[in-house]
Formats: C-alpha cells, sequence, structure tokens
C-alpha cells in the first residue's frame, strides 16, 4: 500500500477484537522548544474530526459497549479501541477518523490548554511522579528522553495551531504508523479496512532515528519541607530493549525490587519496616535502559534504606544467585509475561512494541525459552556492569533537613 504495516493475531476462543493504530514517535522525538507536543497533539485528536464531533466519537462507540483509548510514551504514541467482533468496522471507521483527520480548531487548541496545565498541577501534586521526573531530568540531563512527556507550563502555553499541525503531518504519515489488532478476526478483512481508510494517505520518508541517549550519574537533592516523607531514586544504566542481555536485566530487576517476595521488599520493608513504598523498575528504548529503585521513607530513615539498597546492589555483585531465588524469579517473571498476555488488548499492544522495536515477531514461548536460559553468572554479570558507585544516579524531593548525598556515599 503505502508503508503502513498491519499486524494481526486470530484469538479464536474470544469475542473481542482489540486494535490499535501506532505511532513510533513519542517526546524523544521533539525539541526543547517542542516539549509536551505529541501528548498535546494526542489530546487534540480526540477533540472531533472533519467527520465527526468529539461527542460523536465518544457516543459512537459507547453505543457498541466499546472502549476507546489513547497514550504517549516516550518513543511511541498509541490510539486503540476495543469491541466484539461484529463491531470492528465501525470501531476501525472511528479510530481511524480521529487519526487521520483531526480539526486543530484554534478555539480547540485554547482550551486544552487549560486541560493538559490541569493535567499537570495533578501530576505536581504526586512527590512520586515529581521524584521520578528529577530523576529522569538529571538522568538523561538536557536531552529529550529526560524531559516530561506532558511538557511544561512554558511549552504548553506557546503551542500554536500552524505549529502542531507541522509536527503532527511530519510524525503521522504511512512510514511511522503501525496498525494493529488481536482477537477473533480475519487478517485480510483487517487489511480491507485498512486500505478503505488509510490507502489515500500519501507515502513519505521514515523519520531519521534520534540521536543516540547519554546517560548522567548525576546526584539531585531538593527540599520539599511541606513532605511527610523523603521520596528517593536510585537508578543506574543497563542494556536497551533490543540487547539480548535484556532478559539477565530483567531477572536481576525481579530478585532486586520487582515484587512482594524481592530482596527491597523484604529486608527494607517487613524485616526492618523503613519504608512503605519500596520497589525497582526497568525501563528499556532503543538505544538505551534504565533500572531504577524507588521509596519513600522518613528524613530520620533514608540513609538506612540507601545504605539498604546499597548492600543489597554489593550483594548482587558479589554473590551468585542462589538457585532457589533464581528459580523463584524467572518462574515470576513467565507467569506475569503469560497472564499479561491473557487479554486482546495486551496481545495487541504487544504485536506493535514488537513491530516498532524489533521489526519482528516473538512468540509467547520464544520469550518464556529466554527468561530460562538466564543463569546466575549472568545476573551478576549485569549487576557488576551495571551496580557501580561512579555509574549510579540519585535523586531525593522531600525534608532535607541538612542531609547531604555524595559520591562516596554510594560505594557498593
Amino acid at each position: 500500500m503505502n508503508g503502513i504495516r498491519v499486524i494481526t493475531e486470530r484469538v479464536p476462543h474470544v469475542r473481542s477484537i482489540a486494535a490499535g493504530i501506532w505511532v513510533s514517535v513519542g517526546s524523544r522525538r521533539e525539541s526543547l522548544e517542542q516539549n509536551g507536543i505529541s501528548h498535546f497533539i494526542e489530546h487534540m485528536l480526540f477533540k472531533g474530526s472533519q467527520n465527526r464531533t468529539a461527542e460523536e466519537i465518544a457516543r459512537t462507540v459507547d453505543s457498541i459497549g466499546g472502549n476507546l483509548d489513547a497514550f504517549t510514551a516516550r518513543e511511541l504514541v498509541g490510539f486503540n479501541c476495543k469491541v466484539l467482533d461484529e463491531h470492528l468496522p465501525i470501531a476501525f471507521d472511528v479510530l481511524s477518523d480521529l487519526v487521520l483527520h483531526p480539526m486543530f480548531r484554534e478555539e480547540d487548541v485554547e482550551k486544552e490548554k487549560g486541560v493538559i496545565l490541569e493535567e499537570l498541577k495533578m501530576e505536581a501534586d504526586s512527590p512520586e511522579y515529581v521524584a521520578h521526573e528529577l530523576f529522569c531530568s538529571n538522568f538523561w540531563k538536557d536531552q529529550a528522553l529526560g524531559r516530561p512527556i506532558l511538557g511544561t507550563k512554558q511549552t504548553i502555553r506557546r503551542f500554536q495551531r500552524d505549529g502542531l499541525i507541522a509536527f503532527y503531518r511530519s510524525a503521522y504519515s504511512p512510514a511511522n504508523i503501525v496498525i494493529t489488532a488481536a482477537g477473533n478476526l480475519d487478517h485480510d478483512r483487517l487489511v480491507r479496512l485498512v486500505e478503505k481508510t488509510f490507502g489515500a494517505l500519501a507515502a513519505a520518508e521514515q523519520l531519521p532515528p534520534p540521536e543516540d541517549a547519554a546517560t548522567c550519574a548525576n546526584i539531585s537533592l531538593k527540599s520539599k519541607k511541606s513532605l511527610e516523607q523523603l521520596h528517593l531514586c536510585i537508578g543506574a544504566p543497563t542494556y536497551p530493549m533490543p540487547h539480548p542481555m535484556r532478559f539477565a536485566s530483567y531477572v536481576l530487576n525481579t530478585v532486586l525490587g520487582g515484587g512482594m517476595s524481592s530482596r527491597l521488599f523484604q529486608n527494607v520493608r517487613e524485616k526492618l519496616g523503613l519504608a512503605y513504598s519500596i520497589y525497582s523498575e526497568l525501563n528499556l528504548y532503543r538505544d538505551t535502559g534504565c533500572m531504577t529503585v524507588c521509596a519513600g521513607a522518613s528524613t530520620e530513615n533514608t540513609r538506612k534504606v540507601v545504605g539498604c539498597i546499597l548492600q543489597e546492589f554489593r550483594s548482587l555483585k558479589e554473590d551468585r544467585l542462589p538457585e532457589e531465588e533464581l528459580r523463584r524469579a524467572k518462574d515470576h517473571l513467565k507467569g506475569s509475561l503469560v497472564l499479561s498476555l491473557e487479554s486482546t488488548s495486551s496481545r495487541m499492544g504487544n504485536l506493535a512494541r514488537q513491530q516498532i522495536f524489533f521489526d519482528r515477531f516473538f512468540t509467547v514461548d520464544e520469550m518464556l525459552d529466554n527468561v530460562e536460559a538466564v543463569d546466575a553468572e549472568q545476573v551478576r554479570e549485569v549487576a557488576r556492569e551495571f551496580l557501580r558507585p561512579e555509574k549510579l544516579a540519585v535523586a531525593m524531593l522531600g525534608n532535607l533537613d541538612g542531609m547531604t548525598v555524595t559520591r562516596d556515599d554510594l560505594a557498593c
């Protein structure tokens, strides 16, 4: 057709179909002045098309009992719907209509500025969110990957109709679009629907890849005396999304802070009672990655919490993971993976991410085999490669009460 890729997975034992339109252009492709424009455009596409008002879009989907949603991430934007299999034609017509024929009316642009500024205020009232943004902005310092997906008050207020349309036209082109669906469907039928709606969209060259990201081991402390807790993020770089060692990173993250049986949860919360919330997370991108430990604790307990985290880093580097703990982590990952793919929506999203990031499809069994192949030495290799004092970045938000953190305090 014109370069749009259509990928489906038939799940014959269900009565639903989840379909999505994915644009492989997220906040990472924005300049400093454009920060937040991908998210802003996502909002604008729901303000009505050339064929339907915003109310008609919502009413049509509601009338068939469907769900319509969208989100903006750092490396992609997704629009998706889930409906009964018999309602796919009308649902896809609505979904494609709002993506292909937005109005970008001046009055809607101004109105949506207010809506997104309120969304920004809501996030700013969450200290966990602010601490995480503080960490990201310094871990990927002066790079689009470290900027907030929502943008800032200044950039949101400066957005104008012409700039939104120009960015939309460059990003929403066939080379950047992937369409996926999963459920009780026929692939050829969906292809015909795509040809009907997207066939007239002119082909264009794919946007050049973003510059490679560089991580920074910064220590960022921000005082806010009104907070009862001090919110902490300690992170290190890790392998990017396509790297074969990513599965060892997943196992390491699971052992460290990926669940209620993880080392951090059991030792810091259950045994020592130093924090209510403590966990680790893995965020992987095309060319970089980050593993972050997040916690909230009283100011007087924060140094103890940091000490416990560093002790776990040290143990993962020095000691071979016991076989029983490795087994538990792999079974946890495998179970979570299979359960996460039980719904047509998750399968639809999985198809899109595999196409965008890997340009191929991994079966569930293939992914399970990759997890199973991880051994204790690989987990220790990941820990030794990245959990090093000179690579650690720290962000703290709360009543610091004179507390400081130096590189020497991060010995592990």
